[in-house]
């Protein structure tokens, strides 16, 4: 069945991506942990002045300790941070830098330096000679200097391990593959209904412009599916997920049921707007191109002059084509979705595989057309996607992306470099007619190798 999202999942969208939710939120918890324990002042002869025989001073001491070391552990985190930024953002790709906003890691990290800063200034405020030492508040505030103290480390293991190239690919893959998994229902979903099931007199559509401009992030389909309801009409979006839209260009058509008999039409366009998320940059809940433009950047990026890393674009390869194996087994292209009753409501549009297979090849056959192992890895790519093909249309359109792999390759190339690129487009040719086995057959799995 076609899958929905409601507001709901748009407003987790937003708040996935704020840095400052998680640190916060445990810095007002710290505030709030501090003032409640700091009335816990146990006497001299108990058991817990036993465990912290400290006195005022020395407590002061550790408190004022844990929050020197800990401002010191925040600024290398965010200098660590930052430097891991740059790089990604000057090697691979600007795109990749939203996964770091992201990162459940490094927020929990600032979560935890948040809540030990506020936990032992505060508590540092409630100590008085002329009182007794709040000796669990003291034992607690210790207690975060030392999970700071780990949470550093462990920040910066994370960080070597997610500024590497194949850690980001990888990410970027499988949120990919889960955003196809949301989106996406089965190749041949008999629950999927197509917009060819209504008859649309263009002339009665009334447009609907974009009030604000950015890329289009997310639709609410349940959102437009009762718009379209409640305001008695049929509702074609214009715009998919990763387009970018101007202020002023069409958003959506709307066609009401009884031509001139529509309701207001105003609400119809704030409803209709209200349902489609437009931001300031891609995300890919519902935008998988957007995982093949960062996996394609980081190839791209790596054909560069200053970088001149094949083995890596090949390796960004390798992730498109897991990636477009998924889409060749999804029902791809517009969708009408009904309401409770069944009546076709919504016309959301979405992309082909034509499109997905242009934005994984050609920029980077144009970048890559003086590098054989680059071209052979994109025809690789393809006759992988040629296996998983499930009709003569796919077939064809993974035919003419090979076409134009080998179209673009340098004139420069040598002849035995181009017999071997032209000898992977053969291979493409066996596997679209079914002959697998032979696609696959090589010498050493030189075919496979990167």
């Amino acid at each position: 069945m076609v899958k929905r999202f409601p507001r709901r999942t748009m407003s987790a969208e937003r708040s996935r991506t704020r840095l400052w939710v998680w640190p916060a939120a445990s810095a007002a918890a710290g505030f709030g942990g501090a003032l409640g324990l700091v009335r816990i002042r146990p006497s001299e002869g108990s058991w817990l002045a036993s465990v912290w025989p400290a006195d005022v001073a020395s407590s002061a001491s550790v408190l004022q300790a844990t929050a020197t070391s800990v401002i010191t552990a925040t600024a290398l985190t965010f200098s660590v941070t930052v430097v891991a930024l740059q790089l990604a953002s000057q090697q691979f790709s600007p795109r990749l830098l939203r996964e770091f906003g992201r990162d459940p890691t490094t927020k929990a990290v600032l979560a935890v330096l948040a809540a030990s800063f506020i936990f032992s200034t505060t508590t540092l405020s409630q100590l008085s000679e002329d009182r007794r030492v709040p000796i669990v508040a003291v034992m607690v505030g210790f207690a975060l200097g030392a999970a700071s103290l780990g949470a550093i480390l462990g920040f910066i293991t994370h960080v070597v391990k997610v500024v590497r190239v194949d850690t980001m690919m990888l990410v970027v893959h499988e949120e990919t593959n889960a955003a196809i998994s949301r989106f996406y229902p089965p190749y041949g979903d008999a629950g999927v209904r197509s917009p060819a099931e209504v008859d649309l007199d263009e002339s009665t559509g009334v447009g609907i412009a974009a009030t604000r401009g950015g890329f289009v992030q997310m639709t609410a389909v349940d959102d437009l599916v009762r718009a379209a309801r409640d305001h008695e009409a049929l509702v074609r979006l214009e715009v998919r997920a990763g387009d970018h839209v101007v202020e002023g260009t069409p958003l959506a058509t709307v066609f009401p049921d009884e031509p001139g008999h529509g309701r207001d039409p105003d609400a119809t366009a704030e409803a209709v707007r209200s349902a489609v998320l437009i931001g300031y940059e891609r995300t890919l809940d519902q935008d998988t191109g957007f995982g093949l433009r960062q996996l394609e950047d980081v190839a791209v990026k790596a054909m560069s002059p200053s970088v001149n890393d094949p083995v890596t674009a090949a390796h960004a390869v390798g992730h498109m084509a897991g990636i477009l194996v998924r889409l060749a087994g999804c029902r791809l292209g517009p969708t009408l979705h009904p309401d409770d009753d069944g009546v076709g409501r919504a016309i959301v549009p979405d992309r082909d595989l034509r499109y997905y297979l242009d934005l994984a090849c050609g920029q980077l056959r144009r970048f890559a057309r003086a590098e054989p192992s680059v071209l052979m890895a994109l025809l690789a790519m393809l006759r992988d996607v040629a296996v998983a093909c499930r009709d003569e249309a796919q077939r064809d359109e993974v035919r003419r992306a090979a076409a134009l792999v080998v179209e673009q390759m340098a004139d420069a190339v040598l002849e035995l470099d181009a017999d071997a690129v032209r000898d992977m487009q053969r291979r493409v040719e066996l596997a679209l007619a079914g002959d697998v086995a032979e696609a696959y057959h090589d010498r050493v799995g030189e075919t496979r190798s990167t």
